[in-house]
C-alpha cells in the first residue's frame, strides 16, 4: 500500500514561492532560502505523477551530512535543517518542513553542472561507444561499461532549465565562465569526489559518478543545491561489483531501468509507476542512508 503521506508540492502560506524545481520547492525568505526537497521524483527530464515516499527527507539528510562532511574543502550554502533555528514565521508549517528542509544562504548559481565520472556509465558510455572520448577527453579503447576509470574525470553539462542538460568541453564553460573560474570549480570538484569516494568505499559503496553546483553569495564561491544524493549520484555495492554489466543499485537509475523497459517516448506526460516500483525505489533511498549515515534517525 502506497504510503498517503507521502509529499509532492507544498503551499505555505503568506511565504513567497520562488520556484518550484523538479523535485524541489523554494521559498524567499529575505537574504536567505527555504529549500524543500518534496517527493516528486523526475526521469530524463520530467516529473513522474508518482511520489517517492521518504525520499525528500533522505535527500535532505543526505546533503546535510555532506554538506558537514565536505566543509574543508569548500564553504557550503547550508544554513541550518534544524527547524527550531528557522525563521518565526515559517514554523506554522513545522509538519511539512521537519527533517526535509534546509535554510540556506541565497546564491547566484554558475550556471554550469560539475559532474566528476569515476566509472564508464550513464551518457558518458553512449558517449564513449561512439567516439572513445567524454566532453572532448580521449579514453584508451577496449573499455567495458561500467569500467573504473584511471583516474576521475571532469565533464560539465550546460544546466538547462528545460529539456536535458547538454555534455560540453572544459573549453565550452572556459568561454562561458572564464578560465580562472572553470579551474577552480574542477578543482574543487574533483577533491569533492575523492574524498566522498574514499567515504562510500569504507561503507562498501561505489560512487560511480556524481555532479556539483556552485554560486556566489558576496564574492564568495559556494558549494549549492544537493550534495551526493541518489537523485544526483551514482552509487553502487561495492561487494558485488563486475565491469562489463549493470551495477546493484541505490540510486535513482533504478527507476530509469523500469521506465527504459516500458513504451515511453521519454516525453511528458510521464506514466505512473506501478506500487511496487514505487515501494523498491523507496527501500532503495533510505537503505542508502542507513549505511551512509550510521543508523540514522526521523525518516
Amino acid at each position: 500500500m502506497r504510503d498517503k503521506s507521502a509529499l509532492f508540492a507544498t503551499n505555505l502560506e503568506r511565504i513567497p514561492l520562488l520556484k518550484r524545481g523538479k523535485v524541489r520547492d523554494i521559498y524567499a525568505l529575505g537574504d536567505n532560502l527555504l529549500i524543500i526537497s518534496t517527493d516528486r521524483i523526475s526521469c530524463f527530464d520530467v516529473v513522474l505523477p508518482d511520489p517517492i515516499p521518504h525520499k525528500g527527507r533522505v535527500l535532505t539528510q543526505l546533503s546535510a551530512f555532506w554538506f558537514n562532511f565536505t566543509k574543508d574543502i569548500i564553504s557550503n550554502h547550508l544554513i541550518t535543517t534544524n527547524i527550531e533555528d528557522f525563521p518565526q514565521e515559517v514554523l506554522a508549517h513545522r509538519r511539512v518542513l521537519e527533517h526535509r528542509s534546509m535554510l540556506v544562504k541565497k546564491a547566484e548559481a554558475i550556471p554550469v553542472e560539475c559532474v566528476v565520472r569515476g566509472y564508464l556509465c550513464g551518457s558518458a558510455w553512449k558517449e564513449y561507444q561512439r567516439t572513445y572520448s567524454i566532453c572532448g577527453q580521449t579514453l584508451p579503447r577496449g573499455l567495458k561499461k561500467a569500467q573504473k576509470l584511471d583516474e576521475p574525470i571532469f565533464t560539465p553539462a550546460t544546466k538547462e532549465d528545460k529539456g536535458h542538460d547538454i555534455n560540453v568541453s572544459q573549453t565550452y564553460v572556459e568561454n562561458m565562465i572564464g578560465k580562472d573560474l572553470t579551474k577552480r570549480i574542477k578543482e574543487i570538484s574533483l577533491s569533492l569526489y575523492k574524498k566522498a569516494s574514499e567515504y562510500a568505499e569504507k561503507k562498501g559503496l561505489i560512487i560511480a559518478d556524481t555532479k556539483f553546483e556552485f554560486g556566489i553569495n558576496n564574492n564568495q564561491l559556494l558549494l549549492i543545491d544537493e550534495l551526493l544524493t541518489p537523485d544526483s549520484s551514482r552509487f553502487w555495492l561495492k561487494d558485488s561489483y563486475s565491469p562489463g554489466r549493470e551495477q546493484i543499485n541505490l540510486d535513482k537509475q533504478f527507476v530509469r531501468d523500469y521506465l527504459s523497459t516500458i513504451n515511453w517516448d521519454k516525453n511528458p506526460p510521464a506514466p505512473s509507476l506501478p506500487e511496487e516500483i514505487i515501494a523498491k525505489t523507496s527501500e532503495k533511498y533510505l537503505a542508502l542512508l542507513r549505511i551512509i549515515i550510521d543508523g540514522t534517525q526521523n525518516v
